[in-house]
């Protein structure tokens, strides 16, 4: 992924925040000689202070005989992306129609080592953390191995503790457009209101703020 210094996130609480609610993304996993990767969709639990992302997969998932031969994988999240016509981007004095159209989006990739985790009590304390994440408050039993509801479903499934090892962010929100075409394109995709130009255009703004 290519990151210009305008795109670049501006410090590690920018693409740690971002990170904390768009958890959904794509496990990408080396595949075998002569195959290409395997790119498993899923829901993930990011934690910053311990630096790794905890998820699970089925037991009968493809992937795993490449993960316990090559650890070594990327968990991209792509999101708040929209598209930006040719004429919102034209500089002052230059004709509309001569405007480049782009991509707005963010991104974050993080290289990690891929852990598996098989022991029953490490695999609960696992989906407990995730589960926790993605209902805070609650309304569902705990993971308790012997114990319905959950506890005979562990042996269908393998967590996976994905610990980080190098993160690649990018924020690609106009940052080398002049304060007038960015206002511009904040005015037009507050107009259009498509699906994602609300989330575009709050980055747009919060980084020209910042």
């Amino acid at each position: 992924m290519l990151i210009h210094p305008w795109d670049a996130a501006r410090e590690d609480a920018e693409w740690q925040q971002w990170l904390a609610v768009h958890d959904f993304g794509q496990l990408a996993v080396n595949g075998p000689p002569g195959e290409p990767p395997f790119v498993q969709p899923l829901h993930f639990a990011y934690d910053p202070e311990r630096g790794e992302a905890v998820t699970h997969l089925a037991r009968p998932n493809p992937l795993w005989g490449a993960l316990e031969t090559n650890p070594d994988v990327l968990l991209s999240v792509v999101d708040d992306y929209a598209y930006v016509p040719g004429p919102w981007q034209a500089d002052p004095g230059v004709p509309s129609e001569h405007g480049v159209p782009t991509s707005f989006y963010a991104a974050v990739q993080l290289r990690c080592r891929a852990h598996l985790v098989d022991d029953p009590a490490e695999k609960a304390a696992l989906l407990d953390r995730q589960v926790g994440h993605f209902q805070p408050e609650g309304g569902s039993a705990r993971v308790t191995v012997g114990e319905e509801p959950y506890g005979r479903m562990l042996s269908g499934i393998r967590g996976v503790r994905l610990e980080v090892t190098g993160v690649r962010a990018k924020f690609k929100y106009a940052g080398k457009r002049t304060t007038q075409v960015q206002d511009r394109i904040a005015g037009r995709l507050a107009d259009r209101d498509g699906p994602g130009d609300a989330a575009a255009r709050e980055h747009l703004l919060r980084r020209q703020r910042a």
